[in-house]
């Protein structure tokens, strides 16, 4: 069982090591921290709230579980 709290945690972090990539890649490509960093912010809240959905539908999937249960 997942709960939200779990979720959220799992989320952030994974979107912060998004983040920190994204950040990278966008000051390589485009050479500019402000131009890089700003679309590294905007795929990381999209990211994070992507995630976050996606766990929590999977929370309520019983299919593959051991127990059989769906947990909302």
């Amino acid at each position: 069982m997942e709960t939200r709290a779990r979720s959220i945690v799992k989320a952030g972090v994974w979107t912060g090591i998004g983040l920190v990539i994204m950040a990278l890649v966008g000051v390589a490509f485009t050479g500019s921290l402000r131009l890089g960093g700003g679309m590294a912010l905007v795929n990381a809240g999209l990211g994070m709230a992507c995630y976050f959905l996606y766990e929590r539908l999977w929370a309520r999937v019983s299919w593959g579980r051991l127990d059989g249960k769906a947990h909302g």
